[in-house]
């Protein structure tokens, strides 16, 4: 059996943005989940047998108490945020597995989930649905990859070395060098994407690069400033990888079985009649 993992918040905001706006008898904007619904649907008719939907219940997580730039709901269109616990009552309503995440984020939900599938013999591979470069440090050869579902490209773990310039096991480390805009945090000023590769492809991670850089044996641009960098600043790039490492000690689930679509529950139809009927009011959002 093959388990695939969706990250519902992308899902969410990609279908909110393409999709003309609709709403439903009581006004309330649908357009993204119908759209989200649908996509999932067809995953299940194209023979997906194991289904799991990580959400952001809550945009806010742990990592908020830890940075103080790290991404808020702030900012979010309120037809976008509210459509969240529509989402998930719809999904469980269809019979898909569905993990609203609150403390945590969706993004820890599918990396826990990934790591519980993976370490059932059973499994033949773990599909993580989403192009967030955080999940790639999830991905392990060719058995757990990660499968952008807009453009269809799938990376295994050499895609994830052609990508980034390093193993997977070093992304939380490569993150925490040059940062992530999009949840907040701006790495060390300096090591920019390719200068990082080259010292993580040598030494793997944080605490293994040494001071001295010359004694890195790597083509990275002005190593000496990097160094100086790293050095003033090294309780913040641990702190910035703490922020990268997605946590996998979620118990989610007890088995993949637990993860089988068997079907709609009964309050799927009205729920889905409710959908269908949502009037379409404004052309795509740009």
């Amino acid at each position: 059996m093959d388990v695939y993992l969706v990250d519902g918040t992308y899902e969410l905001f990609r279908h909110y943005y393409a999709m003309p706006s609709a709403r439903d008898d009581d006004g309330r904007e649908v357009a993204a989940v119908r759209g989200v619904v649908a996509s999932v649907l067809g995953m299940i008719n194209q023979g997906v047998t194991h289904i799991g939907v990580a959400t952001d219940h809550v945009i806010e997580s742990f990592r908020n108490e830890l940075w103080p730039g790290y991404k808020t709901g702030e900012g979010v269109d309120p037809d976008l945020l509210s459509q969240f616990p529509l989402l998930e009552e719809v999904l469980s309503a269809l019979g898909v597995s569905v993990w609203p995440m609150v403390e945590y984020e969706a993004d820890d939900a599918l990396a826990a989930a990934a790591e519980r599938a993976a370490g059932d013999r059973r499994v033949g591979k773990v599909v993580i649905c989403t192009p967030d470069k955080d999940l790639a440090q999830c991905v392990r050869g060719t058995r757990v990859v990660q499968l952008n579902r807009r453009t269809k490209v799938t990376r295994d773990e050499a895609g994830v070395m052609a990508k980034f310039g390093v193993a997977p096991a070093s992304i939380p480390d490569y993150l925490a060098l040059v940062g992530d805009a999009a949840d907040g945090y701006p790495g060390l000023p300096g090591w920019g994407a390719k200068s990082t590769a080259a010292v993580l492809a040598r030494y793997g991670h944080l605490e293994a690069i040494p001071a001295d850089w010359r004694t890195w044996g790597v083509n990275a641009f002005n190593p000496g400033a990097l160094a100086v960098t790293l050095a003033e600043n090294r309780e913040l790039a641990f702190l910035f990888r703490t922020l990268a490492t997605l946590r996998t000690d979620l118990a989610l689930f007890k088995s993949v079985e637990d993860l089988r679509w068997s079907g709609p529950t009964p309050a799927f139809q009205a729920l889905a009649q409710r959908l269908e009927a949502a009037r379409t009011t404004q052309p795509p959002k740009e």
